[in-house]
């Protein structure tokens, strides 16, 4: 996988610790908004040291090929982080997957940013890792976020009760699923290094 993809209004970019103030925007802008659909953040998540640590992680998780976290900015304004796409949860052998997760500033919403975003990094995912398939997990009445999947080409597979704790309850999700157009046999001896 590489570490920058470009599309023709995005930069996506895996980013490391000299990030930290600009992931801590992204999240203050839309804190709300985010925090209904992801568990309860741990107290001292909003703040830069937690967010270098975070970021120099993950960071170092996509140098060994295990989780590969996007941050996507305008080319006009590269200095403004306005979306992420992760992909995580890899596994390897004879069933070859991960899971996505996203989030786009509300501000960017209903411009095919993220459409755009999700388009180029499964492309990636798939032609780079070989990946057969991944999944998506999705509040069954978000309907923005249903809508997105359906369009990129993700498919309904089936909804999981009580599958996530959110905001002091449990929650169903409904699952969707990308397979890989290739559909080639799987890397059984894929390395989990992957050079940037």
């Amino acid at each position: 996988m590489q570490f920058i993809y470009e599309t023709e209004r995005l930069l996506l970019k895996i980013v490391n610790a000299s990030a930290a103030e600009q992931i801590l925007d992204f999240y203050l802008r839309d804190k709300e908004l985010f925090e209904q659909f992801e568990p309860d953040r741990i107290p001292d998540f909003y703040t830069i040291p937690k967010l270098r640590q975070i970021s120099d992680l993950e960071y170092r998780a996509a140098q060994n090929g295990t989780i590969y976290r996007y941050y996507a900015y305008e080319k006009e304004n590269p200095d403004k982080i306005i979306g992420t796409v992760c992909f995580h949860d890899i596994r390897w052998g004879f069933s070859p997957h991960c899971e996505i997760g996203y989030k786009f500033s509300s501000a960017y919403h209903r411009r095919g940013y993220a459409t755009e975003a999700l388009q180029t990094i499964t492309q990636a995912i798939f032609t780079d890792l070989g990946l057969h398939y991944i999944t998506a997990w999705v509040l069954p009445d978000n309907i923005a976020s249903i809508s997105l999947l359906t369009r990129v080409g993700f498919a309904f597979e089936k909804t999981k009760r009580s599958h996530l704790f959110l905001q002091g309850q449990w929650r169903d999700h409904a699952m969707y699923v990308m397979l890989n157009p290739k559909d080639r046999p799987p890397f059984l001896f894929q390395s989990r290094r992957h050079s940037q």
